[in-house]
């Protein structure tokens, strides 16, 4: 058996005429920078989340950008960032000219750790970005409350948390503002790049709305520095139609979360995810832990893990092998290798399981044996 990390074509068939139709009348309409498709998406997304306001974007990055850009964030001041993410967190302060200072995640929960963050603010911290990593909400109210203590912007990085909720409230307008991704392989996936910002802050989306758009407030009247963040009509209507099954999707992603849960529960050096009280996690990735004792050895598992599971047809995934403050491009920071020992250890012991919403029983329970089989040798 051969099972794919994702399954993007299983996807596309099951709405195969939907999709087509709706990227014919875009070209019908030859409307190919938003239009009529984007703006009906921004619409029912921001209702989705239960947000005022959404603006689709050319990617996940760039929503990452604009969010702090739209907030004033510049050179000099420094972003409060998890270690364990995806670096385009990370380029939401760069791309300002700010510097990001990184803070390590909680054990459990793999999202940053409000205890560190508080720790990690200096004269020129101006903002915390909260990332829902792997699709469960970080703890915000901790962060709310250092925010305000402390006179800080709190941003969200929901990437991968379309439809998450933090203590039955989606996310995407519980702080400032957020940014999604619409990265293919994402829970709400276009067929290209994609990315939005929604906010509650009807001010902040006046400005990011110009700032997406060459800073201009109607054609050729630019009243501010701008850029070109625009998302393409063609995914504007492909969201359009996958978003009228993202809740479908996302149970159908916890049902397969439970199963793993349910047949790795007995296997003592396998951590399977743990979904916090107050969470609901919508499970972009499934990440497991292997646990042999010291990092070195629960390394040497997971390195072994992922080669039995590979070659007997599972693909896995890493995420993320080389945390931020370990990346070459962030050395002239100062870090080194010690200085966030939980984020170091995901990226050393984790491992990325098969997750997608077409995902059959007999795959899971194939993965599932494949892994009893391994550690029975």
């Amino acid at each position: 058996m051969n099972i794919p990390f994702l399954d993007l074509k299983a996807n596309y068939n099951s709405i195969k005429s939907e999709v087509n139709a709706a990227i014919q009348q875009v070209l019908d309409n030859t409307a190919y920078i938003l239009g009529a498709s984007v703006q009906n998406f921004e619409r029912d997304f921001s209702a989705a989340h239960q947000v005022k306001y959404c603006l689709g974007t050319s990617s996940g990055t760039d929503a990452n950008h604009l969010v702090l850009w739209g907030l004033g964030i510049g050179a000099g001041d420094e972003v409060i960032v998890p270690a364990n993410t995806f670096i385009a967190t990370a380029w939401g302060a760069t791309l300002c000219g700010a510097t990001p200072v990184f803070v390590d995640c909680d054990p459990e929960t793999y999202n940053i750790d409000p205890a560190k963050v508080e720790k990690a603010i200096t004269k020129k911290t101006k903002a915390i970005v909260a990332v829902h990593l792997y699709g469960q909400s970080a703890d915000l109210d901790p962060l709310i409350d250092i925010a305000k203590k402390h006179n800080l912007i709190l941003v969200e990085d929901a990437a991968q948390a379309h439809l998450a909720e933090y203590k039955g409230k989606l996310v995407g307008g519980l702080t400032e503002a957020a940014s999604f991704s619409y990265y293919p392989g994402k829970n709400l996936g276009a067929y290209g790049e994609g990315g939005a910002v929604t906010t509650n802050n009807e001010a902040l989306y006046n400005k990011i709305k110009k700032l997406r758009e060459h800073g201009q407030s109607q054609k050729y009247y630019h009243d501010i520095l701008g850029h070109n963040y625009r998302m393409e009509g063609i995914q504007g209507a492909v969201l359009e139609v996958k978003l009228k099954y993202l809740s479908k999707w996302t149970d159908a992603r916890r049902s397969v979360a439970a199963k793993y849960n349910e047949g790795l529960k007995n296997f003592a050096k396998v951590i399977t995810p743990k979904e916090a009280s107050y969470a609901k996690h919508v499970y972009h990735l499934y990440v497991i832990q292997l646990n042999d004792g010291s990092l070195e050895k629960s390394n040497q598992l997971r390195d072994k893990l992922k080669d039995f599971l590979t070659q007997n047809g599972v693909n896995v995934g890493l995420h993320y092998p080389i945390p931020l403050h370990m990346q070459e491009c962030f050395k002239n920071l100062g870090y080194k290798k010690g200085d966030f020992p939980n984020s170091e250890k995901i990226a050393e012991a984790g491992l990325s399981l098969p997750m997608f919403p077409e995902l059959t029983d007999e795959q899971i329970n194939y993965v599932i044996e494949k892994i009893k089989e391994f550690f029975s040798k």
